[in-house]
């Protein structure tokens, strides 16, 4: 398995719904934070868009990438066929291998069948452009639903980008998830989690927390993959708070520390 880094983890720091921060991280500071950590990939999610690069700016990061050795992954959010279709061609460009797209509740409400045959059209220019599709279990696309959509597809160009908390919004604890998803499994997001209640006793809330902080069992996780034959990106949810300052710096601790975690405990 090859760890790396997923454009998540600076949720903050590139910019996230209006928060944005004074001088946000770039696709390039990402290939930076990456080598200073020693991981070997970077995947860049739909907060960190590569398709609004140019093509010039693209070349650029490829070449920057390959220097360090680090290879690049891609992702966007919920189902686009022309978005897809975009993806590929900047996949292409940058030498990517896995395409992550994470479908959530508008995806729910299409027929199987016609999401199906949405993706199979896609599959040969991704092929061509040696690119799997990776489909990304997310908050509100229930897992079971999912396994259905991979047999309606039914070609080894597509998979699973397994996240392995995601899922809770879907009423599936996270080894359920991984029960349901891990024979599919090509692309893993791995990340730690707590419940804390509310002061008052008004039920809890769910938080991120550094790899090996909080309730997620990351050896079961990496027990069960099908293959060590994928990359491990590290994700994490650091909630919003009153001082986005700390919270941005608190994006490199974390990751500091789930890197350690990940070296030291999982053999990463």
């Amino acid at each position: 398995m090859v760890l790396g880094l997923g454009s998540y983890t600076f949720r903050w720091s590139i910019g996230h719904k209006g928060l944005n921060p004074p001088q946000p991280l770039s696709a390039s500071d990402l290939l930076d934070v990456a080598k200073a950590q020693d991981l070997a990939v970077v995947q860049y999610a739909d907060n960190c868009p590569l398709h609004l690069l140019s093509a010039d700016e693209l070349a650029s990061l490829k070449s920057k990438a390959d220097a360090f050795g680090i290879a690049i992954e891609l992702g966007t959010q919920s189902f686009n066929a022309q978005e897809v279709e975009d993806y590929v061609a900047v996949g292409q460009s940058v030498g990517a291998k896995i395409l992550r797209v994470a479908l959530d509740g508008p995806d729910a409400k299409t027929p199987i069948v016609d999401l199906a045959a949405a993706f199979q059209a896609l599959l040969p220019k991704a092929k061509d452009a040696g690119l799997r599709i990776a489909i990304e279990n997310h908050f509100n696309y229930p897992s079971p639903r999912l396994v259905q959509l991979l047999d309606a597809i039914d070609d080894d160009g597509v998979g699973v980008c397994l996240d392995v908390a995601n899922s809770i919004c879907a009423g599936e604890w996270p080894m359920e998830t991984v029960s349901m998803l891990a024979t599919h499994t090509i692309n893993l997001h791995l990340k730690d989690y707590v419940i804390v209640p509310d002061p008052y006793g008004v039920g809890f809330a769910i938080h991120g927390c550094p790899l090996g902080k909080g309730r997620t069992d990351c050896r079961a996780v990496l027990d069960a993959m099908p293959t060590q034959d994928m990359t491990v990106i590290m994700e994490h949810w650091l909630p919003r708070t009153d001082d986005m300052a700390r919270a941005r710096q608190q994006e490199h601790d974390w990751l500091t520390q789930s890197v350690l975690y990940a070296r030291n405990e999982l053999g990463l």
